[in-house]
């Protein structure tokens, strides 16, 4: 009934539909936990930290996902990471009075493993639906795909404090899993199975990989991610609420748009890079000079706050050309693991990468919170701009692309 081709082509927009679903409750338990549990007396640095299992379930099930996803298929374990998602917004219907914070972290850990398996499923899918080797397009299918999560991601932030308006914490959550639910069923009617599925049952030992590039670029992944997250996760909105003395809608509003305007970035990114010429596309080299052009934005940053500038067009200006190059940094990276990947061995190699960026955003996560009470917003920038440089020198090991892999 369909070609090759159209398969491949009918089967990506499934699974691009299905992730941005799920991207969307993603995005909007996070802005409920945040915007909730602040209500209920929760300081700034206690609920950071009910996402700290999130972050560290993240690894794990990065390393466990890409195997599994290898030996029962892609599309089951995205199956698997909606019904955990669909569970973990249930978890957090109870009554306030069961809303401890070893419960909550509970939940969020299973909501960051349901995210990671989901996120894992669909990136590594798109290596599987092209039928030949295309590193142009490559760039491009990976590119809309995590430039249109990280939009829709923004987005969920804005639905989930446009649903705690109206229909508070467990009515908004209620929804959110109905709908998620339906794109459950959806799903798994649509999608052929045994996608990602390899022909061999593989050892776990396998999911470590061999190829000195995924290895490298791993590395530099964790340093790239954790540069982000030692600053905006606990730093930034703190910052803005005390010291700039933003409302929680403001905060709410400005991160917000700052994520979806870093996804259409993203998405722009093979555009905006001009990778237009067939069978071509990014390497080591592009990797290494957008990593050192991004220390540029933190460090300036932090320059400017100690130089006394107004500290609101710092911080707007800043995290806008921040966010820009951190996109294009981000979308290099992305199509760079499926690139240095094996056809058949795709699943476990975008596993142990995603791993190294759950590493990463853990390490950035704890950072932020010690590094601002210690050291304050600028000491934050200076600790992200140490690890981009990390993450610049590693990628000195990445090789160029050939186009004839």
């Amino acid at each position: 009934m369909f070609s090759q081709i159209e398969q491949g082509m009918r089967n990506y927009l499934i699974v691009t539909s299905g992730y941005w679903a799920f991207t969307i409750t993603d995005g909007a338990i996070r802005m409920l936990v945040v915007l909730y549990f602040h209500l209920l007396g929760y300081s700034p640095f206690e609920v950071a930290m009910l996402f700290l299992f999130y972050e560290f379930f993240g690894i794990i099930t990065n390393l466990v996902g890409g195997w599994l996803g290898a030996r029962i298929g892609l599309n089951l374990t995205m199956h698997i990471g909606m019904g955990m998602q669909v569970v973990a917004l249930v978890l957090l219907t109870v009554p306030d009075s069961w809303l401890s914070i070893p419960y909550v972290m509970a939940a969020q850990a299973l909501s960051g493993i349901a995210k990671d398996l989901n996120k894992m499923s669909a990136k590594a899918s798109v290596k599987t639906m092209l039928t030949h080797s295309d590193n142009t397009k490559l760039f491009k299918w990976v590119a809309v795909l995590t430039g249109s999560k990280n939009t829709l991601k923004g987005g969920g932030f804005f639905v989930g404090a446009v649903l705690l308006d109206w229909l508070g914490f467990r009515g908004a959550l209620a929804i959110l899993a109905g709908l998620l639910f339906i794109v459950l069923i959806v799903t798994v009617i649509l999608l052929p199975t045994g996608v990602g599925k390899m022909k061999s049952k593989p050892k776990f030992t396998q999911v470590f990989s061999n190829i000195a590039a995924i290895n490298w670029l791993s590395a530099a992944r964790f340093f790239l991610f954790g540069s982000r997250d030692i600053w905006f996760v606990v730093g930034l909105p703190v910052y803005l609420y005390e010291i700039l003395g933003w409302t929680l809608s403001q905060v709410g509003a400005f991160m917000a748009l700052w994520i979806i305007g870093y996804g259409m970035v993203q998405a722009s990114a093979p555009k905006l890079l001009q990778y237009s010429h067939h069978g071509n596309g990014p390497g080591g080299g592009t990797a290494r000079l957008w990593a050192f052009i991004l220390a540029v934005f933190p460090m300036g940053i932090a320059l400017a706050l100690m130089l006394g500038w107004p500290p609101d067009s710092v911080i707007i200006v800043g995290l806008i050309l921040f966010g820009f190059v951190f996109a294009i940094n981000s979308a290099v990276h992305s199509y760079l693991i499926l690139a240095y990947s094996d056809h058949d061995k795709v699943a476990m190699s975008v596993g142990f990468y995603y791993m190294a960026n759950a590493g990463g955003r853990l390490a950035g996560t704890i950072l932020s919170g010690w590094a601002y009470q210690t050291q304050g917003l600028i000491g934050c920038l200076w600790w992200s701009t140490a690890f981009v440089l990390i993450a610049a020198v590693l990628s000195f090991a990445l090789p160029e692309i050939k186009t004839d892999k």
